[in-house]
């Protein structure tokens, strides 16, 4: 049988581990900031909430959205805090890369070295020696370790649920959120109760891995710190003095690269932004973008309720627009085409049948709520206008002006998106004027909103004036492909 030691591939594991749990923990508590309330229902309905990290009450005499609900962690805490979302994904995701690619190099060489003995039982005889050995613990007693291995009973099942059920299960959940994986298989979304569900349960894995932490560092203590020190240093014992030296150095250089990874992301987020970002949309474009919309909701599973992110537009041309049930409204599309349009809402509806979808939305804060939305297939409109060949982008443009609506970001300014020609072609993509069997509501965007079901939020502009196609998008705002993506830092491709 292999030798159940501790080679030098386990213990470098070990400390990567540290790291990537580690940034994963702070970058998640900093996205569960944007939307402090966890829910077991799709559609996110406020007071329903089981969970609750916040003491904020909202308005009942006024319209809110979920930007008036978010938290302002600190950066002791959350990766980076301050209320940047944009900068938790970016550490979110690319340490879910690192975590991810670290546990596959892990059991592959559990597997390959034989040392998968270690976690795995024998037999049966496992179960009633693990229920004697916690017996021992509660008894503050320590329990034999099993023959010629280095744990015991209850340890070997801890380790082995962690390794194979709770890592696997905050993967699974995980991927459960994007609104990629959600649109293309919403069976997927279900077998874990729905999206809130999901988030819910991710939020409790996180919840045991602290316990997890908690009662593996008492067990060392328990067990003798020095010695189990030095199997993670040297893997033997000796020199344990040094081997604890050497262990609270690597902690602190853990230390000192969240610091470095808080102070980058609170002085340069656009340098974080770039370069973090780079790496992810690779990721993204391979995996998620191919996951078109198959979803189907059925009528009686529409949210009552359907929640609301940003506010309408409070100029006095859009409410003249409003007063008047946006007669007066025109859609402009033009840039790279070869037959630019100027359309009223009624001109628009006669390009082509209606199309209506019931679906998930998912905010980039973590809500969802489930809506039917019908409009044009934007693939209709584009067909009309006839992009040139250097098109590449859409730049949808919004009567929206943000300045009172992120007040702690770098600037206001008009709401924009850009999204990809490709994008913008799928079945699902829709310019909306209907919601619910109804118009659509100011509240949701009339007269004219965008829906992308493989995208969160905030890419579905709302209050739709102009579209513009673009072969690149480097000169409009600051370059980073939207307003969100210019002064809150988020992705420009939001698939997860």
């Amino acid at each position: 049988m292999t030798t159940l030691d501790f080679p030098a591939w386990l213990r470098i594991e070990h400390w990567l581990n540290v790291l990537f749990l580690t940034l994963l923990m702070r970058s998640g508590h900093e996205i569960l900031g944007s939307y402090p309330k966890l829910y077991w229902r799709n559609d996110s309905r406020p007071g329903t909430e089981w969970a609750r990290f916040t003491r904020k009450t909202m308005p009942t005499d006024k319209l809110y959205d979920t930007l008036d609900e978010e938290e302002n962690y600190s950066p002791v805490i959350s990766l980076p805090g301050r209320k940047m979302l944009g900068m938790g994904r970016h550490w979110h995701f690319v340490s879910v890369l690192g975590w991810v690619g670290t546990g596959v190099v892990y059991v592959a060489l559990l597997f390959g070295t034989g040392q998968w003995h270690r976690y795995i039982p024998y037999s049966w005889e496992i179960f009633p020696t693990a229920w004697n050995d916690l017996l021992t613990y509660l008894s503050f007693d320590l329990p034999p370790l099993l023959p010629g291995e280095p744990l015991d009973g209850i340890q070997k099942l801890t380790y082995a649920a962690v390794i194979f059920l709770l890592a696997p299960f905050q993967i699974l959940t995980g991927a459960a959120q994007s609104p990629a994986v959600e649109a293309r298989f919403p069976w997927y979304v279900r077998l874990f109760g729905g999206r809130q569900s999901a988030r819910s349960l991710h939020f409790l894995g996180l919840v045991a891995f602290l316990a997890f932490v908690v009662v593996h560092v008492a067990m060392i203590a328990l067990w003798g710190w020095g010695e189990l020190n030095a199997l993670m240093i040297f893997g033997e014992v000796r020199d344990t003095r040094w081997a604890i030296a050497a262990s609270l150095g690597i902690i602190a250089a853990i230390v000192l690269l969240h610091v470095a990874a808080t102070v980058w992301s609170l002085r340069h987020p656009r340098s974080v932004q770039r370069v973090l970002g780079a790496v992810l949309e690779r990721v993204r474009l391979l995996t998620l973008r191919p996951l078109v919309s198959r979803q189907d909701y059925s009528t009686a599973e529409l949210s009552p309720q359907h929640r609301v992110n940003g506010k309408p537009p409070d100029s006095d041309a859009y409410k003249t627009l409003a007063v008047h049930g946006f007669a007066d409204w025109r859609l402009d599309v033009g840039g790279l085409v070869d037959r630019p349009v100027r359309l009223s809402l009624d001109e628009l509806r006669a390009l082509g049948e209606p199309q209506t979808q019931r679906v998930l939305h998912n905010c980039v804060q973590g809500w969802s709520s489930i809506g039917e939305w019908t409009g044009l297939p934007l693939r209709v409109l584009l067909d009309r206008v006839q992009p040139m060949p250097e098109a590449r982008y859409l730049c949808v443009l919004s009567l929206q002006d943000n300045a009172r609506d992120e007040p702690s970001s770098e600037g206001g300014g008009r709401f924009y998106e850009v999204i990809d020609l490709d994008l913008a072609r799928q079945s699902h993509t829709l310019l909306a004027y209907g919601m619910n069997g109804g118009s659509l509501p100011i509240k949701h965007g009339a007269p004219l909103r965008l829906r992308i079901e493989n995208q969160v939020g905030f890419k579905m502009v709302k209050w739709i004036e102009r579209i513009e196609l673009v072969s690149s998008y480097d000169v409009i705002g600051r370059g980073a492909g939207g307003w969100r993506e210019d002064n809150v830092y988020y992705d420009k491709d939001v698939a997860i």
